[in-house]
Parts: C-alpha cells; structure tokens; sequence
C-alpha cells in the first residue's frame, strides 16, 4: 500500500514512522522536515505521568478549557494514551528534562521535569531543553524517520487532492523546481498545521496558510469548528516577536497594566493560569483601557538564574529585542495561535471522504473543543498519528463519526437558511483553469489584488472583524469584502498564489462559521451574544456542495449530547 503524508511536524513525522513499518511512504514537506510548528512549541507535552496526577484528571482539565465543546471520545483517547507515546518519545531518545540523573528510558513519571501551565490543576508538562521541547521532539523524529525507508520529498508544495469516483487517490503539488506532479497513493495522511497566517499578529512560522484544509475544503470533505481560532495571550510585542511560553507563567511571572497593576486577579480566579481564551481576553480589555498598548509580563520575581536555565531560548529572544528580563517587565499582547477547526475526523484521522486522513492541526476530531489546553497540541500529535498510520488501509466508503453521530454524504445535505451563500467553491486544479482577467476566483471575488496585497488584505479584515473580539455588524462586513477580493492569475501559479487561495478560502469559511454560531464559546467571543447557549454546543459542520456552502448540522442525523461534552 502506497501511503503519501503531507506535513513534517509531530503528527506527521509520527505516522511516517508508524506506518513505515507495514507500507510504502512518501512524506511531503512543504519547506525542509524542520519547518513545522512543532519546532516553536515552547511548553512541552501534557500528559497524566505523576503519582499526584491521574488520566481523569487532565481529561477534567481538557474539558474545562474547551468550554463544552470537546468530543467525549476524543478526549479519552488523547489522555488515555498520552503516557505510552510519550515512552515512545522516551525510547527514541528524545532528552525530556530530568529532576533526577537517572539514564534509564523507562518511565518513572518523578524522573521527569515537569511544569504547570494555564487551566491545569496538575504540575504535568514535561518539557525538554527548558522551553525547546518541541525542537528536541522534531529533531529526534526527523533523525528517526531517516532511519525508516520512506521517500522524503522536501520543498514540496500540496496544491490540491486528487479525487477519483469520490476516493481520494493522489496528491497535485508543485516539486522542488516549482513544476507541477501528480502522486498516485492508496492513501492520503494530511498533516500540514494550522492556519495562522489569516491574521496580522501570529506565533505561528511562515509555512501555517492553511492548504491542507483548503485543499480538503475543494476535494469535498466536510469541515468543522472553523470559528474557534485560539489567540494565544503572550506574544513578544515587538516587530517580529515570537511566542513567550505559557509556562513562565506557570512558573509564577504576572501580568501588569501600564500603571503596574496586576489586573487578571479581577478577571478569573485563576488569575495568569485561568483557560487561554480568558487570559487573551482579559489582556484585550487591559490594551483597550490604556490607548491599545501592549501590557507586561513580569517574570523577575523568578530570578536570573532559574530564568536562564529554566528559559534559556526565551532568554536570548528577549535580549535580543532588547530586553533584559531578569530585571524588567517585557511587552506581550496575543496572537492567533492555534486553529481548533479543520477537516472532521474520527478518533482514527479518518475523513468523510475514502482514501484520505487528517491527524493534528489541520484535523478536527473535537478534542479541544472550543478552546485548546496547553501544551495538548504536541501529545495529540503522538496520538492520533499513531491511530492514523494504524488506521490506514481500513478506510471506506462510509464518513466519520462526528460526536458520535454519522455525517450525511455532501448530496444529502440542505442549506442553512441561517447560512447563505458566501462563497463559490470549484474542485478543479487552478494549473487546469483559464479565465479572463478579472473572473470570479473561487471565493467569488472579482477585484485581483496584486502582489502581498492581496494577504495584508485578508489579515487585516481578519484582525480586525474576526479576530478575539467579534460582532454580527463585523463578520457580515468581513465577509462582503472578501468577497470582493481575488486571487491574480498567472501562465503558471505560484507557491504565494497558492497559499494567498488558501487563506482567502478559509478567511471566508472562518467569518462564515463565526457569523453562524450566535453565542459566545470559548475561543469564538461575540460581544453581542457575550453568553453561552447550551443549545448551541454541537459542532457546526460545513462542506461544499456544487457551487454552494451548506452546512451539515442541521442535517446529520442527531449527535448524542452525552459525547458532546456540557460546560
């Protein structure tokens, strides 16, 4: 069986090795193997190892920051199976910070190093390198993965699936040279990340634009929770400032006003450790009352000595922003950070469409709900990479369970009537199109617009209308300028014009989804729903249809409410 995967980051690189062993693999990446996100995770990887600590425990934790949103089943495999991949990680030689010198690679959950982030009741984020765990991880499984007989295509760019009689067969990309290939599979594994260059300020590396869940979206595979894009709350606020890692607060560092106030006490009771969501907007609230200024993050209390060992990279990127954060307050403001929406999955990456799984970023399978515990990110890659590469060869016709009930075919679904048409969807390879100047691109636009104009276009409508902070008035006008935007054309695409597509078409789902769900769930705050419609608490699901959008929720049949787990 010939199996090609799409993506190098943890969830990718982890179903390479897996399914290596039983198949014939192609990994395509779409820079070098190192150019994922996984290589910035800062945190580490939670996961129940501690005596004082239990796998009921960090599901509680997982629900209460997906703000009943999370996939009952979802949050029992990620939790339940955490602690044998990361023995895996162990085994591979991944060098996990130690409390003790012991060498051994069995897992004694009080030899490992671990540290507390937001919304855990648990000291369970075991961490490598101090604030490098996910450059140790990549690393260690790049190294591993050279060691497997896979065929590893750098540089390579997914443009669109290849779907024959509804399975899905093939990758379209662009190689080395930038010329178009076809590669025939038996199986297709997207693991191609996030989204995070839909917005202005972003932690997310240059290659996150989203094209596996286009590419998805254009093949007809059905979507969900595009509305939750998580804002992580501290972002370095200087030109080109990176993540500042949740756990510094852990550690104990605070966030201040201008005035030096302390200010989340009066927003949570948690205070800097309450759900992402709640610090990012408890931080928004601060910046508007002081002229949008960035607040700071105080972390002196901790120490120049336990900073730089415990935070050496955050170190040197904090001094050379000029910085000297042993002695002073930094400036931070979030970011977008972690797209919780993607293509819907089961607990095994399986699709609604044959032929084709999806395991970490780009995947939906309802584990974080409305909004992503820290550091569950690098542990659902282990996870459900694992189940995928166990999985293939057992897809079928049928789609996937989606909180417990079965997705409809595309051809069975009805148009939302709370959902209207808002962007035209074409299935065909953009290399096989011609159209006149000016045509209808496939979100509907009609006004081109020339070189990185066309993304600063979308970031900013994004920012600033679908961003922390959203209302009717401004998704509804988001949406009607996207509309109004598209994709120039040339003899023959490029890698920017493939990806500005990509962000265009997701830009346009996300205001969609955002407009839809008219109440305000974790990471999706609508200040005019600001409360929580228990109603409201299944997934809203979409797929494109002809030249339609509909949304399948009404429609599929009814979910249990039991699996989608209440607030």
């Amino acid at each position: 069986m010939h199996v090609v995967i799409v993506g190098s980051g943890i969830a990718g690189l982890t179903a390479a090795i897996r399914a290596s062993a039983r198949h014939d693999v192609t990994l395509v990446s779409k820079g070098s193997l190192a150019d994922a996100a996984t290589a910035y995770a800062q945190g580490g990887v939670a996961v129940a190892l501690g005596a004082d600590d239990t796998t009921l425990a960090h599901m509680e934790d997982t629900v209460v920051a997906g703000a009943g949103g999370n996939a009952a089943r979802a949050v029992e495999v990620l939790c339940a199976d955490g602690p044998a991949r990361v023995r895996d990680l162990l085994a591979l030689g991944v060098p996990f910070d130690r409390t003790t010198d012991a060498g051994s690679i069995e897992l004694h959950g009080d030899d490992l190093a671990r540290g507390r982030e937001a919304a855990h009741t648990r000291w369970r984020v075991v961490h490598a390198g101090g604030d490098s765990t996910g450059a140790a991880i990549e690393d260690t499984l790049i190294a591993a993965l050279r060691r497997q007989h896979v065929t590893i295509l750098e540089r390579t760019f997914l443009t669109d699936l290849v779907v024959r009689d509804g399975v899905v067969v093939g990758v379209d990309v662009l190689d080395l040279l930038g010329d178009p290939r076809r590669i025939d599979a038996d199986a297709v594994v997207l693991a191609s990340g996030g989204a995070g260059h839909l917005y202005r300020s972003t932690t997310n590396p240059l290659v996150a634009t989203g094209d596996g869940v286009a590419a998805a979206w254009r093949a007809g595979a059905v979507l969900a929770d595009l509305e939750f894009m998580q804002f992580h709350p501290t972002r370095l606020a200087v030109p080109g400032g990176g993540l500042v890692s949740e756990a510094v607060r852990g550690e104990g560092a605070t966030l201040l006003d201008a005035a030096g106030r302390r200010f989340m006490t009066d927003v949570h009771p948690d205070a800097e450790l309450a759900p992402r969501d709640v610090v990012a907007r408890g931080i928004a609230a601060a910046m508007s009352a002081q002229d949008h200024r960035p607040v700071l993050l105080d972390a002196t209390m901790l120490g120049a000595r336990f900073l730089t060992a415990r935070f050496p990279g955050l170190t040197a990127a904090t001094t050379a922003a000029g910085f000297d954060w042993t002695r002073e307050a930094v400036p931070v403001a979030p970011a977008a950070h972690y797209f919780m929406g993607g293509i819907a999955t089961d607990a095994d990456g399986r699709t609604s469409l044959p032929g084709l799984l999806a395991v970490g970023e780009v995947a939906n399978t309802g584990v974080h709900g409305a909004n992503r515990l820290a550091s569950n990110s690098l542990l659902e890659g282990l996870v459900f990479g694992i189940r995928a590469a166990d999985a293939l060869g057992t897809t079928g016709p049928a789609a996937p369970a989606l909180r417990g009930g079965t997705l409809r075919e595309p051809t069975t679904v009805a148009t939302r009537a709370a959902a209207p048409d808002a962007i035209r969807s074409s299935r065909t390879a953009p290399e096989r199109v011609s159209r006149p100047a000016g045509a209808a691109d496939l979100t509907g636009g009609t006004v081109p617009v020339p070189g990185t104009g066309l993304r600063s276009a979308v970031q900013s409508l994004m920012e600033d209308r679908v961003g922390l902070l959203r209302d009717a008035a401004g998704l509804q006008s988001a949406r009607r300028e996207l509309l109004d935007l598209a994709v120039p054309t040339s003899d023959g695409w490029s890698v920017r014009e493939h990806e500005d597509r990509n962000l265009l078409t997701l830009a346009g789902l996300v205001a969609l989804a955002a407009e839809t769900r008219t109440e305000s769930r974790g990471a999706h705050a609508r200040t005019d729903h600001p409360e929580t419609d228990p109603a409201q608490a299944r997934p809203l699901a979409w797929v494109a249809a002809s030249t339609r959008i509909v949304n399948t929720t009404d429609t599929a049949p009814s979910t249990s409410r039991d699996d989608r787990v209440p607030a």
